[in-house]
């Protein structure tokens, strides 16, 4: 268990720094144009998805695990996860020479579980939250001895992932904002206080997805308080009680938490693919959802933290999908039209002249909603974005068409 007295100082942090010189990279930050024509002010993306393990993940758990004595090392180490806690653990285990055996919950993402597995740890499949993972993980330590390496939870965790904001404040020296994808809290917890410790005046804002958002009501509470349920994409981030570490630092370092939608989530995600170049995980995308959800409120130059880029394809393909339709790239429709010879060429002739791509057409002849002399027609089209689609809708109304969209 974690001493919810124990506290990180930024000498923690400048000390895991050194742990941490020739195994962590430093991360790329990149210029956004698009988020600050948006936002008024100059944005930055830190691209913590090109970390390696693909995520922030490996800061903390290698600097936990490198001070471990000889005689915890010689029992290796077990850690739950979703996927890239696993993978920082495993990586840094194996780079240090010791055991690793990773508890991940049912359904974790397939490229997740491959990466931990080709570091070299075992890994066992327990539960559908992180939560009840993390009971199956201790329960093995209790058992074998192993060290548990929790993903946030520990002074060590909280301090190597706190390296990130050392890194934001170096390259970014005018920073006013910066925003960070939170769930259990370390990173947002280190970061925040590594920023504040050594430029109070620099605005530091956690995001949660709101299915999964633990902190805020934590917060109220004045302590950390356990989500009955969790519903989000964004499995990096979904975490239903914080720790008493990051918790305590969050509450006297952090000023606001704010949630963001799947919607915005998708938004994001696909807007960092196609204006940015940098894939990233629901989660790695939270911040970015953020400033797209508000770009009037953040004071600039803001950095938006890209906390981890680890996503299956198959996901990938679906969010990017649930993206388009949110910013109004898909348009589902169910349009009336004559059933007469040459109606349904006299739509699709519609739709092409207003530079429609047509994907998908569908016939509905029985309903109590159509008369005998009408045909449903549902068209799943592809636009330039909301303003196109508006301009669809009101010429198809304008032409007679009986349109539900």
């Amino acid at each position: 268990m974690s001493d919810p007295s124990a506290q990180v100082s930024l000498a923690d942090v400048e000390a895991a720094r050194e742990v941490l010189r020739g195994t962590s990279v430093l991360t790329p930050m990149e210029e956004s144009r698009w988020l600050t024509a948006l936002c008024g002010d100059p944005v930055w993306l830190k691209c913590e998805n090109l970390q390696r393990c693909g995520s922030f993940k490996i800061r903390g758990a290698y600097v936990r695990i490198s001070r471990l004595t000889a005689d915890e090392r010689a029992r290796g180490v077990v850690a739950a996860s979703a996927g890239n806690h696993a993978q920082g653990v495993a990586l840094a285990a194996s780079l240090i020479g010791i055991r690793s055996t990773v508890f991940m919950p049912e359904g974790a993402p397939i490229p997740k579980e491959k990466a931990t597995r080709g570091y070299g740890a075992e890994v066992v499949f327990h539960g559908r939250y992180l939560e009840e993972t993390l009971t199956a993980a201790r329960a093995y330590a209790e058992e074998t001895g192993a060290v548990l390496i929790h993903p946030f939870d520990h002074v060590d965790i909280v301090a190597g992932q706190g390296t990130l904001g050392l890194e934001v404040l170096e390259q970014v020296p005018d920073v006013r904002t910066v925003v960070i994808p939170a769930g259990g809290g370390g990173l947002l917890a280190g970061c925040a206080i590594a920023i504040k410790e050594a430029r109070p005046d620099v605005r530091v804002v956690g995001v949660q997805a709101a299915g999964a958002a633990a902190y805020p009501d934590s917060l109220e509470a004045g302590r950390p308080v356990q989500l009955t349920s969790m519903k989000t994409m964004a499995d990096g981030i979904a975490v239903g009680l914080p720790g008493d570490v990051p918790f305590a630092a969050v509450r006297d370092h952090v000023d606001e938490i704010v949630t963001v939608s799947e919607e915005s989530l998708s938004r994001a995600l696909l807007a960092l693919v196609e204006r940015a170049k940098q894939v990233v995980e629901p989660a790695g995308a939270a911040a970015v959802a953020a400033l797209l959800d508000h770009p009037e409120r953040w004071e600039g130059p803001t950095v938006a933290v890209l906390s981890g880029g680890n996503i299956d394809p198959l996901l990938l393909g679906k969010v990017i999908g649930h993206g388009m339709a949110a910013a109004g790239r898909y348009l589902n429709l169910h349009v009336t039209i004559p059933d007469s010879p040459g109606g349904l060429a006299t739509l699709l002739g519609e739709l092409a002249e207003l530079g429609t791509n047509v994907l998908e057409v569908a016939h509905e002849r029985i309903s109590p909603q159509l008369h005998l002399d009408e045909v449903e027609v549902h068209v799943q089209l592809e636009t330039r974005g909301a303003p196109h689609a508006e301009r669809v809708l009101d010429r198809l109304r304008e032409r007679g068409y009986r349109v539900v969209g």
